[in-house]
C-alpha cells in the first residue's frame, strides 16, 4: 500500500494476481508523484516526466516482483501425501492387471522424469521399461487403462489437477522430460454397448483418430513445450480378433504418421513393426491382441531402448 509524497490521500493497493495490473498500478503511481512534486520544485533539474515515471517505476516494479515470485515458488514435495492420492487414483488397477505398474514411484533427484501413456499394452510392459532405465531416469505411467483417443487430454488434465501442486498441496512438482505414448487400439476397435462386437460401432474413425491425434500433438508440445515426445505405433490386431478387423492397426498408424508429418520433432518408436514378426509367439491366445510374458517383457526392452537414447 502507498501514499503518495504530495499529500494526497488516495492509496494503492498492490494487487499480484497478473503483474500486467501491477505495472500498471506502478505506472500510474509514478505519474501521481511526478505531479505532485514537479508543483513542489523537488525534481532534479532538466528531469523531464517520461525520466522520471522510468526510473521510480523500475524501484517499485523490483519491489512488486519478490512477492509475486514468493508467491509461485513451488513447495517441496511430501511423498507421503503423493502416494495416499496415487492410490486413490489408480483405485484397483494393480489387482485388475495382476502388475506392480502402478507402484508408486519415489523420484530421484537429479534424474530425468519419464512419462508413459497408453493403453493395456503400455500397463504390461511399463514394469519392464522401469527395471531397464533403474538409476537413470524416474519413470511413471497413466493411472489406468489409456483408452482411446478422445480420452488422452482428459486423462492427463486429471493427472496433472490430482497429482502436481498447486491441486495437490505438497504434490508433484517437476516436469516431464520424455513423454511416450499411444493411442489406437481402442480407437479401431467395435462396440456394441460396451461389448467388443464386429457389428457394432466403430469408436473412431480414420478421420476422428487423426483429428484428435493432431490435438493430442498440439496438447503436447503447448503443455510440455520442453519434453521429448515419443509416440509409439500401435500393435498389430490378429485374425480373428474380438471387436477388430485384423489390418486396422497398420491403416491407423499410417494415418498417425500423416498426422506426425506436422510434428517433425516427435519421434516415432514403430512398436508395430518390432512386434509383428512375433505375433504368433507373443499372442497370450490366437486371435488375441495382448500379450504374452515373453512378448511384453521384449517389448518394454526396446521401449526402454529407445527412451534411453533421448535421456
Amino acid at each position: 500500500m502507498f501514499k503518495n509524497w504530495g499529500g494526497n490521500e488516495n492509496v494503492f493497493i498492490l494487487r499480484s494476481k497478473q503483474m500486467s495490473d501491477t505495472v500498471l498500478l506502478l505506472q500510474y503511481y509514478a505519474e501521481s508523484c511526478f505531479i505532485n512534486l514537479a508543483r513542489e520544485g523537488k525534481l532534479q533539474k532538466n528531469m523531464n516526466r517520461k525520466e522520471f515515471v522510468q526510473l521510480l517505476g523500475a524501484g517499485a516494479l523490483s519491489l512488486a516482483v519478490a512477492p509475486n515470485a514468493f508467491c509461485a515458488k513451488r513447495r517441496k514435495i511430501d511423498h507421503s501425501i503423493c502416494q495416499i492420492t496415487w492410490d486413490n487414483l489408480c483405485g484397483n488397477m494393480a489387482k485388475v492387471y495382476k502388475t506392480d505398474a502402478f507402484d508408486y514411484v519415489s523420484p530421484i533427484k537429479k534424474k530425468p522424469y519419464v512419462f508413459i501413456y497408453g493403453d493395456s499394452i503400455s500397463i504390461m510392459y511399463t514394469s519392464m521399461v522401469q527395471q531397464c532405465l533403474k538409476g537413470k531416469a524416474n519413470v511413471y505411467r497413466l493411472f489406468k487403462n489409456g483408452g482411446s483417443s478422445r480420452d488422452f487430454i482428459p486423462n492427463m488434465e486429471k493427472l496433472h489437477s490430482t497429482m502436481f501442486q498447486p491441486g495437490l498441496k505438497n504434490g508433484w512438482n517437476f516436469k516431464w522430460d520424455i513423454i511416450h505414448f499411444n493411442v489406437g487400439l481402442h480407437d479401431l476397435k467395435y462396440l456394441k454397448g460396451r461389448h467388443l462386437d464386429k457389428n457394432g460401432k466403430q469408436v473412431s474413425s480414420l478421420e476422428e483418430y487423426k483429428r484428435n491425434l493432431n490435438q493430442i500433438c498440439h496438447y503436447l508440445k503447448t503443455q510440455f513445450p520442453k519434453a521429448i515426445i515419443i509416440f509409439a505405433t500401435t500393435t498389430s490386431v490378429p485374425e480373428n480378433s474380438k471387436g477388430r478387423f485384423k489390418g486396422d492397426s497398420a491403416k491407423y498408424n499410417r494415418a498417425a504418421k500423416e498426422v506426425l508429418v506436422s510434428y517433425p520433432d516427435i519421434i516415432i518408436n514403430d512398436l508395430y513393426s518390432f512386434t509383428l514378426p512375433h505375433q504368433k509367439q507373443w499372442a497370450q491366445a490366437p486371435g488375441n491382441v495382448h500379450y504374452n510374458q515373453a512378448g511384453f517383457t521384449a517389448q518394454g526392452k526396446e521401449v526402454a531402448r529407445v527412451i534411453s537414447e533421448y535421456l
